[in-house]
């Protein structure tokens, strides 16, 4: 893991869990006890041997940047290894963030300055358990341009929710709709990109 890069997305509002997002970040809400949702995420980085991450924030960042500078400093930035916050600047557009892929974009220049061959894009928000290292490793196997990490969902669920269903067509294809909450399924238009 030494050559990848993995980039937390920690920067969304947190709206459904309001009112414990009214002041903070829904990767900085506590959880069980004196954790962080974000810890999470970084457990898993840590564990899968994933020592180089950009954590990228925009709202409401205090606490959980005093939680990422007191709580996981144990990385040694000599050795390349880091764990680092990475607020909107504004590099690429006037704009802050507009979404995760706008997130990632805006921040190409620091992922790039970093020259991984892979780049892991997590949401600092998700409550698992993973290895990313085997997720990585079947990604080479493949010969995969792109893998995405996925669960099942019941449909009646799925609101609240992307959705990413896989059509077989020579090659597998991703179609993810992301669904405003008035929505049905079948309402939206769909997006599709190619990928091992």
């Amino acid at each position: 893991m030494k050559d990848t890069l993995g980039v937390l997305l920690a920067g969304g509002a947190g709206e459904r869990l309001y009112p414990l997002t009214r002041d903070r970040a829904k990767p900085a809400v506590t959880f069980g006890g004196i954790y962080r949702i974000i810890d999470i995420t970084l457990s898993n980085c840590l564990n899968s041997g994933l020592h180089r991450v950009y954590i990228l924030t925009q709202y409401k960042a205090l606490s959980l940047n005093r939680h990422i500078r007191e709580g996981w400093n144990i990385f040694g930035r000599e050795i390349g290894e880091f764990v680092e916050i990475l607020p909107p600047m504004k590099r690429v557009s006037e704009n802050w963030y507009m979404g995760t892929a706008d997130a990632v974009y805006q921040n190409i220049y620091s992922i790039g300055s970093e020259q991984p061959k892979h780049v892991l894009i997590l949401s600092g928000d998700h409550i698992y358990k993973m290895d990313y290292g085997l997720m990585l490793k079947q990604h080479n196997d493949a010969g995969a341009d792109v893998t995405v990490a996925t669960i099942l969902m019941d449909p009646a669920e799925c609101r609240h929710f992307g959705v990413v269903s896989r059509l077989i067509c020579g090659r597998p294809t991703i179609r993810q709709r992301f669904l405003p909450r008035w929505a049905s399924i079948s309402s939206i238009p769909t997006f599709s990109f190619r990928c091992c």
